[in-house]
């Protein structure tokens, strides 16, 4: 796999190349809190996703030395679930479910509608950094669908104006 740019890296991120000095202490400060629980994999990447914004490429051969696991098999779990990411999102991030509930609720046309409206298509980030726009496949909404996550606050009844202004108001 070819290395992806470090341009639009959140400040302190090091680059993919290698981790070494502080980042690498940081990295190996998170496993070592980790080693001794139950799968510690999971909470790892928890871990270096809250201290990073992201998995980064770098830190995965260190994590998969670090628990006797393959570089292929930690790659696999960092592909597989979507919360991880494997490139910087914006300073805010708005979801929007994607599930048969809400979109028997009208989903579809509300995404296309948002995504019209903020320019933006799934996975994107404004150019400023600011918000980037991803499906998410249920919040547990389901019966106030269609519904959204902007940051940590969840929207019942979604509609394309108040996502729309919600997004606008974020820094």
């Amino acid at each position: 796999m070819q290395p992806t740019s470090n341009i639009n890296r959140p400040p302190n991120t090091p680059p993919i190349a290698a981790l070494t000095g502080e980042p690498l202490e940081r990295l190996q400060a998170i496993i070592t809190r980790h080693l001794g629980d139950e799968g510690p994999l999971l909470p790892i990447l928890h871990d270096v996703q809250a201290e990073w914004g992201m998995i980064l490429e770098a830190a995965q051969p260190v994590i998969a030395e670090a628990l006797g696991m393959s570089r292929a098999e930690i790659h696999g779990v960092v592909s597989f679930y979507h919360d991880f990411r494997q490139e910087p999102a914006g300073r805010h991030v708005l979801r929007l479910c994607r599930a048969e509930a809400c979109q028997s609720m009208g989903a579809d046309a509300l995404a296309e509608q948002v995504r019209r409206a903020l320019g933006l298509d799934w996975h994107e980030t404004t150019p400023d950094g600011r918000l980037t726009l991803e499906p998410v496949f249920c919040l547990g909404l389901c019966a106030c669908g269609p519904s959204a996550q902007l940051d940590d606050r969840l929207v019942g009844r979604a509609t394309t104006e108040k996502l729309v202004a919600l997004a606008g108001g974020v820094r």
